[in-house]
């Protein structure tokens, strides 16, 4: 299993203090050394929640995830690929804790067009990833940026994820779960592993495509539901294909909940 606390490889993972704030980055260097410095003694159980620095008991996950972070563009010949920026990998709910309290800048914090993606172990957050390029995804947007806590909505949905909350566990679609930030919106999405259609070579375990869009129709109301939304909000879902083709993250919604 990933061990948070072996130090990163300079080639994987990108130095957490690097991360741009708005309006500038003065607070990101501020000292972390706020958790106990002592260590636990022999046989004392110490999570997370006790010690976010020294903590010796682990609730593992169902999956190890990975965030990412893409960084804003400083012109139109920036590369997506380099923009983006694997951040760190965990497998336990300690991890997650550790990591979120002590070393990531929150969402409101972020300058305009940076985005968080949180995904399972071993999909990078692009469409052209060979287990997303079938699937598509679930999204909001949240127009008025002043009246959403977008830092208490994306760590509801983070722990949503992670913690298997919005998929039954047959349903093998859930990838990843990404916040953008933008002048005018926040928008969090839910990416999915197909459109509702059975993939190419797993015909023998067949699902029509009713089937499936009732699977992602249920996935879509848990996040409805993570997200705190109201009834007559609608999370639309659309396709990455569909996306691609439109040369647009706001591709025409395929349906609606």
């Amino acid at each position: 299993m990933a061990d948070v606390a072996t130090a990163p490889q300079p080639d994987q993972q990108v130095d957490l203090n690097t991360i741009p704030i708005s309006p500038s980055d003065e607070t990101s260097g501020e000292s972390k050394e706020q958790g106990s410095t002592t260590a636990p003694s022999d046989g004392e159980i110490r999570t997370v929640f006790h010690d976010a620095d020294n903590f010796n008991v682990k609730h593992p996950l169902m999956h190890t995830w990975t965030l990412w972070f893409t960084k804003p563009p400083s012109g139109k010949g920036d590369n997506w690929n380099e923009l983006l920026k694997e951040v760190i990998s965990f497998d336990s709910v300690e991890e997650f804790w550790g990591i979120y309290q002590n070393n990531i800048t929150p969402t409101s914090d972020l300058a305009l067009k940076s985005d968080y993606h949180l995904f399972k172990e071993g999909v990078r957050p692009e469409w052209e990833d060979a287990q997303n390029k079938h699937g598509g995804k679930w999204a909001f947007q949240f127009k008025d940026k002043k009246a959403v806590n977008i830092d208490a909505l994306w760590l509801h949905v983070m722990l949503a994820a992670i913690g298997e909350n919005l998929e039954d566990e047959e349903d093998n679609e859930v990838m990843g779960v990404v916040v953008n930030v933008r002048r005018g919106f926040y928008r969090i999405g839910l990416w999915t592993r197909t459109v509702g259609k059975a993939l190419p070579g797993e015909q023998g375990k067949n699902r029509t495509f009713e089937q499936g869009k009732e699977t992602l129709a249920k996935i879509g109301k848990r996040f409805k539901q993570a997200l705190q939304l109201k009834e007559n909000d609608g999370v639309e879902f659309s396709g990455h294909t569909d996306a691609a083709h439109a040369g647009s993250t706001r591709a025409k919604a395929k349906f609606v909940v």
